[in-house]
């Protein structure tokens, strides 16, 4: 049977056979809609499988988060990628907003706004910047640097020197929770539901940043 098969499998055209089943999960794939560029999401909402989710990798995104805080304040989960094995987190907590970048559960960049969040409504903030080349042959995306703005005032950055190459792995997104595994191991222990009022979260892929000084990133940076 085994040999069989070999000769079947010759015949009709199927050889060389690709064991890379990561590579294959990333492929794009035939789609109803047609292209786009910008991704709504909402709370209370179920999981989008990883397929379905925004392609990010490699490339200039923001994440802005729609949100209103009450005087008391609030904290959770704004939006969530992946897990344990990597994936991102955008969320609040004491009262500041951090975002946690997993690269393949070997390396976790942290990053933590240098104020609080004020009470009222917000646009909370993150940018991914390529800042270097991909390295795909030993496993790692662009180096990158992630910023976080409060209603458009940077309030942290922190430089990453490589990122997920690929495909964060088969967990989905979330929106106003982190359901699965979770990508920030040590920062939250439940599903960290958002307890303000959460309007949407918007993935932009067109590319267009915030332009900031290199002072402006430089004093960001130094008082994470």
């Amino acid at each position: 049977m085994v040999g069989r098969w070999w000769a079947e499998a010759g015949k009709y055209g199927v050889m060389p056979i690709d064991g890379d089943a990561r590579s294959r999960l990333a492929l794009e794939r035939p789609a109803i809609a047609g292209p786009r560029e910008r991704y709504v999401f909402y709370p209370n909402g179920a999981p989008v499988p990883f397929a379905a989710a925004p392609k990010i990798y490699n490339r200039p995104f923001s994440i802005t988060a729609d949100a209103v805080v009450p005087d008391s304040g609030a904290e959770g989960v704004l939006i969530a990628q992946g897990g344990a094995t990597g994936g991102y987190t955008f969320f609040v907590k004491d009262r500041r907003l951090q975002f946690v970048y997993n690269y393949l559960g070997r390396d976790i960049f942290t990053l933590t706004s240098n104020t609080e969040i004020p009470a009222g409504e917000v646009a909370l903030r993150y940018e991914f910047e390529p800042i270097g080349k991909p390295d795909f042959a030993v496993g790692k995306g662009v180096a990158a640097r992630g910023e976080l703005y409060i209603d458009q005032r940077l309030v942290g950055a922190v430089e990453m020197p490589h990122t997920v190459p690929i495909i964060f792995g088969t967990e989905g997104l979330t929106c106003g929770r982190d359901g699965g595994s979770h990508v920030a191991l040590d920062a939250y222990s439940d599903d960290f539901a958002f307890t303000g009022t959460l309007k949407r979260v918007t993935i932009d892929l067109s590319g267009e940043l915030i332009a900031d000084s290199e002072n402006d990133i430089r004093i960001a940076m130094a008082r994470q």
